[in-house]
């Protein structure tokens, strides 16, 4: 990886972590958003688990976000961009995650 890499990923990160701390906690305040979740823990679980297609830290150590590669931190801030601007459905992403953890049944 160069030093151009490091640097862009190092960006998406931190990107990302503004996202799921600042952003959608923000928007989920909105009383027009009708979301499952408000704090940033839980954007981050639910977007970790989404670009790892399961339990996140199954995939990735220790904390998440130093571990992302480019790719996944590029998939994790579109993800945190689509649920911002309505284009992915949170409500269903947060259920596939608890489905992934057994903590709620497979949706229908």
């Amino acid at each position: 990886m160069t030093i151009d890499q490091k640097e862009e990923t190092r960006d998406l990160i931190d990107a990302y972590m503004h996202l799921t701390k600042k952003v959608l906690p923000q928007l989920a305040l909105s009383y027009e958003r009708h979301w499952p979740v408000r704090e940033d823990h839980c954007f981050q679980r639910i977007v970790l688990d989404t670009i790892c297609g399961g339990v996140w830290y199954d995939h990735l150590s220790r904390p998440a976000y130093k571990y992302l590669s480019n790719d996944q931190a590029q998939r994790a801030v579109k993800l945190c961009q689509d649920i911002a601007e309505g284009r992915a459905d949170l409500n269903q992403l947060n259920q596939q995650s608890l489905v992934w953890r057994g903590k709620s049944k497979n949706p229908s």
